[in-house]
């Protein structure tokens, strides 16, 4: 049999970790006169207006209890804020660093390149030793063969057999003056 807890399907986990976000957070605040739920910021402006309305109303003892918990969601708030800018900065130095680390890889590779650019006589004659093929035009030019090689002659079309035509050396034509060859040869 399973137990009532694992059977329950309403029952949510209410007990969330306290980290994350705080200022997308939704709290149930418990005030004087109920619960006022919603963002810090929505908590605080709520219990503003209430704060407002209280000091209208002349009731001075609700007011002071409804500025007092403005105040602590928005010390709450302004306490979150300054952890998310702390955070914020760190990741900003964390990625101006590794910037300024590739920066100045990329400095040194180019200035490697340049220097075996510049000096021919530390590369094998200024011959690139990468794992490239070889390919023919470079084989030449090893051997000191600057002739190109000769260049490849077209192949001409054959023209038709002059066998096929009939006796007084007319075309195998029929109707419509076509060529009757192609179909014969089919």
């Amino acid at each position: 049999m399973r137990s009532s807890k694992s059977r329950s399907r309403g029952n949510k986990n209410r007990n969330r970790p306290s980290g994350g976000n705080i200022v997308n957070r939704v709290f149930d605040s418990s005030g004087p006169d109920g619960k006022v739920r919603g963002t810090p910021q929505q908590i605080i402006d709520k219990y503003n207006q209430l704060y407002r309305d209280a000091s209208l109303a002349g009731d001075h003892v609700d007011a002071e209890n409804y500025a007092q918990h403005a105040e602590h969601y928005t010390r709450m708030l302004a306490e979150a804020q300054r952890e998310i800018d702390k955070q914020r900065e760190q990741q900003e130095q964390q990625n101006r660093e590794r910037q300024a680390e590739r920066d100045r890889e990329r400095a040194e590779r180019l200035k490697a390149q340049e220097e075996a650019a510049a000096d021919p006589s530390s590369n094998d004659g200024g011959k690139d030793d990468s794992t490239l093929v070889e390919t023919p035009e470079q084989k030449n030019e090893q051997k000191g063969e600057d002739q190109p090689s000769k260049p490849r002659r077209s192949r001409s079309r054959k023209k038709p057999d002059e066998s096929k035509k009939d006796d007084g050396g007319q075309d195998n034509k029929g109707d419509g003056g076509q060529d009757n060859t192609q179909a014969a040869a089919e």
